[in-house]
């Protein structure tokens, strides 16, 4: 989770004309529009289309039609936690698609994983698939914009959310931007979702990138998607659609002018293909060393079951600011997931990679704790984070919880056993393991999957979504993964120290080394840098922002 617009250090200034051109450029955008209630582009012309009408006419939806034929309303679901085996899944299911795709992502990088799909989206266009892309504007990177040439394909329509009129990559223009139309700007897409011919959906808290599938040894990102197939594929598409539709989706070419030629795309074809040559090579090592190898087919032929029970989804209005304001109608998903888990009777387990609950958050524990309900939470630890603007928001809030008798888990970045860590040991030794999952387990009867952190930017800044699945296999997946990564080896538990015997933090933190028991009453950190970096942050009053 990045801050969208809070730059925390700006580049260099260099004495170049074009730089001060761009500066003037974003001032002139601001004048013009700083106070417009709609992104650059908005007035580009744009198609209204919706999901595949007849899903029961392609061959993956008679297939998956005819493996929900005995249940009723409820929907099949299957986890998958290992980061690799959700990278294959999605190219299969691309692979597979026949008539339709649809893909909505926050983060959509051009590293070897975003290539692969890339090319995979290519290809299934060649096929004469209808390919729709949306992808949030918040956190692109340098790179990433090689999916911006997949447009020119006539079967490919690619959209921006909420867009940024400056389509570089330079912090500081960047900022300044964002800091003459904060308001508009600040309001970020978080949304994760795949959906192949209207038959089968892939959604959950995965981004589009290397770190997300756990293959790249600088960072792995402990996440979780859920296939699923069922009555709860057309709640989803349709949810797809009004984001689509949105005011505030912008087609491509309304803010990147420059055509798409032919021979640019051919051209990207070629290079594309030369990456990927020694991208597979890669993936097709890391497969072997801990992946499912083939999800898609072990699911359809019922090697991987699919659970089936009833759901629910749950999500923002693309429009979410206004709804919040009472201006507009319209969904909103913390409401909903907040009186889900007041309804808990005796458990609730959250994994979620930034905990800031604010005041309506502390406020549900307390009244949860006051009923005796057993409350037990895992997040990243200092060391393990990977935004550490997120992470000084939470260590106000740590001894507050544990004052309520809440059990408060940290995610180590070197964990001592991979079981349940969606990867292989030899990924894990690397040493820069960190949460991303967002799950929620409600009585060990229920459970939430999706893209909400427990954060005051999920509850009020972000769009999000997500289900609710009433079932208790399911529920008891998630809370047996809980288990193995909040074990001594994997985390540290947080306690609250004893009178003059702990520094000024006034925790504890214990954990498990070399098979002994070990407490530091000093936050573990990567380096007394990042402790101090993220102890001046937490001075800042920007919790809203978190």
């Amino acid at each position: 989770m990045k801050i969208a617009g809070v730059v925390s250090s700006f580049p260099p200034i260099r004495h170049r004309p074009g730089w001060i051109l761009h500066v003037c450029c974003v001032l002139l955008v601001w004048a013009l529009g700083a106070c417009a209630s709609l992104p650059p582009g908005a007035a580009y012309p744009k198609q209204i289309s919706t999901a595949l009408p007849h899903p029961e006419l392609t061959r993956l939806g008679m297939l998956l039609a005819g493996m929900g034929t005995a249940q009723g309303n409820n929907s099949g679901f299957r986890i998958i936690s290992a980061g690799l085996d959700g990278f294959s899944l999605r190219l299969q299911m691309i692979n597979a698609a026949e008539k339709s795709l649809d893909l909505q992502y926050y983060i959509f990088h051009g590293d070897e994983t975003g290539r692969l799909l890339t090319e995979a989206l290519l290809q299934a266009a060649d096929r004469g698939v209808r390919v729709r892309l949306l992808i949030d504007d918040g956190d692109t990177e340098d790179g990433d914009e090689q999916v911006n040439v997949i447009r020119g394909h006539p079967s490919i329509e690619l959209r921006i959310f909420n867009p940024f009129a400056y389509r570089g990559h330079n912090d500081l223009i960047r900022g300044l931007e964002f800091i003459f139309n904060a308001p508009r700007l600040d309001y970020r897409m978080h949304n994760k979702i795949m959906i192949v011919d209207n038959s089968a959906v892939l959604f959950g808290g995965r981004n589009i990138g290397d770190q997300y599938f756990q293959i790249d040894p600088s960072s792995q990102m402990a996440d979780d998607d859920l296939f699923s197939i069922g009555p709860i594929t057309r709640p989803l598409s349709q949810y797809f659609d009004v984001f689509w539709n949105s005011d505030l989706s912008i087609p491509a070419q309304a803010i990147e002018r420059k055509e798409i030629s032919g021979a640019a795309l051919v051209a990207f074809r070629t290079r594309l293909q030369a990456q990927n040559t020694q991208s597979r090579a890669d993936i097709e090592k890391g497969r072997k060393s801990g992946s499912a190898g083939d999800p898609l087919a072990g699911i359809l032929a019922g090697r991987l079951p699919l659970i089936w029970a009833p759901a629910r989804l749950i999500g923002d209005s693309p429009d979410k600011q206004n709804v919040e304001n009472d201006e507009d109608i319209g969904s909103r998903i913390a409401p909903a997931l907040f009186d889900y888990a007041g309804a808990v009777q005796t458990e609730l387990l959250m994994i979620t990679p930034y905990l800031i609950p604010g005041t309506e958050g502390m406020r549900l524990f307390r009244e949860l704790r006051q009923r005796q309900v057993k409350i037990r939470l895992l997040t990243n630890s200092l060391e393990s984070s990977t935004e550490l603007v997120a992470q000084s928001g939470y260590m106000a809030y740590r001894i507050p919880l544990l004052e309520e008798g809440i059990d408060l888990y940290e995610i180590r970045s070197l964990i001592g056993n991979a079981r349940g860590s969606g990867q292989a040991l030899a990924m894990s030794r690397h040493g820069n393991y960190s949460l991303h999952a967002k799950l929620f387990v409600f009585d060990r009867r229920r459970l939430f999957i999706g893209s909400m952190n427990f954060d005051q930017r999920s509850m009020h800044l972000n769009t999000e979504i997500g289900v609710v699945i009433d079932s208790p296999p399911l529920a008891l997946q998630v809370a047996a993964r809980f288990s193995a990564m909040v074990q001594p080896a994997n985390s540290y538990k947080l306690e609250l120290g004893r009178r003059g015997e702990t520094a000024s933090s006034g925790l504890v933190w214990i954990t498990q080394e070399d098979n002994k028991r070990v407490e530091y009453d000093r936050e573990p950190a990567r380096s007394f840098w990042q402790r101090l970096e993220a102890d001046l942050i937490s001075l800042l009053p920007i919790d809203s922002e978190l």
